[in-house]
């Protein structure tokens, strides 16, 4: 998991805390945007790829639990640790269910936001992963039964002249099903069609 791949977005109308918590998570390694509203973060959520969410919950605009509401609504993923004074954990519950990964009390240590982020994105990358191979696997699907066997043949490390004797057809035929197979896959390399295979659990033979 590399940090650098992850923007950790920072919700709160306090300046102050902004600055405070960005530059903590910054000197840590990782990429920091700020928002000073829950309504200037949701001008964005729809593009945001590879991001996590760190938000006060009591907000003059739009509370924490509303704009995880909205959140919900949307096609991506972001993931949501809410910060909380003592007096509102049963907020913070209540935000938990409407699709908070986790909550901290305040006062903290820098560790323990850092370990609840740094587990919010392990969770996201192994989703990313998932989702992948999930379409790895439907792209898969639309390969014909010839396909199949040259793409197992192929990312077995097979050459050609030996796919197509296995096979008995013609090298020539052997170049023609490879050709689809990378169309059909989306694979721009040879590599990268290994790769495939080996993220969706494709057996090679």
């Amino acid at each position: 998991m590399d940090k650098g791949d992850y923007v950790i977005h920072i919700v709160d109308d306090e300046e102050a805390v902004r600055k405070s918590l960005a530059f903590l998570l910054t000197m840590s390694g990782f990429t920091v945007r700020q928002h000073e509203s829950a309504l200037a973060f949701l001008g964005i959520a729809p593009n945001i790829r590879n991001g996590c969410l760190v938000t006060d919950l009591r907000m003059p605009d739009l509370d924490g639990i509303e704009l995880l509401r909205r959140l919900r609504q949307l096609p991506n993923h972001v993931p949501t640790i809410v910060i909380t004074g003592h007096g509102d954990v049963p907020l913070a519950v209540e935000a938990m269910k409407a699709g908070a990964v986790d909550f901290i009390e305040k006062p903290f240590q820098d560790e323990v936001l850092i370990a609840a982020i740094e587990r919010a994105i392990a969770a996201l990358a192994k989703v990313a992963v998932q989702e992948d191979a999930t379409a790895i696997r439907s792209r898969a699907a639309t390969l014909s039964e010839r396909e199949r066997e040259v793409f197992a043949a192929v990312v077995a490390g097979l050459p050609n002249k030996t796919i197509a004797f296995d096979l008995d057809i013609s090298p020539r035929t052997v170049e023609v099903h490879r050709a689809n197979v990378m169309a059909k896959m989306e694979a721009k390399s040879l590599p990268e069609l290994v790769r495939m295979a080996l993220e969706a659990g494709l057996d090679s033979r």
